[in-house]
């Protein structure tokens, strides 16, 4: 079992930046993959960047590739989300999802947990 909590989440003007952070429980967080996603009211949720449980390999939608950074510190049972060159269209709620030993998933069915999501709203 893995409970997830995100924050970092804010007002920001576009072209700024903002960090978000998932902070994972249990001693096994190392083992568990994490994607990060987002939705509008009216929308999917949408994918947005993914880890492995190995490290190393990192996954990005096209809209966010070159952008947007995911890292984590297993020390502190966290990963993050490094939000770059932010635009108005990334206004979203974001949350962070785990599943054990995943593999960079794209999809929302692949994990079983799920954070309670942060707002992110980018003014123009």
């Amino acid at each position: 079992q893995v409970q997830l909590v995100e924050s970092g989440g804010g007002l920001v003007q576009a072209g700024g930046s903002l960090r978000l952070s998932c902070a994972g429980s249990g001693r096994t967080f190392s083992t568990y993959a994490v994607g990060w996603f987002r939705q509008v009211p009216g929308t999917d949720r949408e994918f947005v960047a993914a880890d492995t449980w190995r490290g190393g390999a990192t996954y990005y939608a096209d809209s966010v590739e070159g952008r947007f950074t995911i890292s984590r510190d297993n020390a502190k049972n966290t990963v993050y989300l490094e939000m770059n060159s932010l635009k108005p269209e990334d206004t979203a709620v974001y949350y962070c999802a785990a599943v054990l030993y995943g593999m960079g998933y794209r999809e929302t069915f692949q994990y079983d947990y799920w954070g309670q999501g942060t707002q992110v709203t980018v003014s123009s």
